[in-house]
């Protein structure tokens, strides 16, 4: 798309909809499929209730659930769908940043750095003092 006068902020905005919409659709797919190929797996087992059992070990870091996902685990494509879910409006400030700039907008461009610079570190751990 050529970005000269007809980037519009309506544009702008029906884009970052549609990302919005293109984002949670595929990650309730993405989620939807692996809690398909958990029930077909697992669906069978009773649940114990007595014990608390947590998330695995390799579905705490981004490459343990690629990993996961990738070996078609249930648990894996479920969790790769949540954080799909996370990253669609961490993509909804980014692209933003790139509307902003294309606008010549510099103080919005600011902002919006800031505000994904809180997120990304957010996201990271660190969540500062306290």
């Amino acid at each position: 798309m050529h970005l000269g006068q007809s980037w519009t902020d309506q544009k702008m905005e029906e884009t970052i909809g549609n990302l919005l919409r293109a984002g949670v659709l595929l990650s309730a797919s993405v989620v939807l499929a692996g809690g398909v190929i958990y029930l077909i797996r697992h669906g069978h087992s009773s649940a114990d209730y007595r014990v608390f059992r947590g998330e695995p070990t390799d579905l705490k870091t981004l490459r343990g659930i690629c990993g996961s996902a990738f070996k078609l685990s249930g648990r894996g494509i479920i969790q790769l769908g949540l954080l799909l879910l996370i990253a669609t409006p961490v993509a909804r400030v980014a692209f933003s940043v790139w509307g902003f700039a294309a606008e010549h907008d510099r103080m919005y461009v600011v902002f919006t750095l800031i505000v994904l610079a809180i997120l990304l570190l957010s996201l990271a751990g660190f969540a500062g003092p306290g």
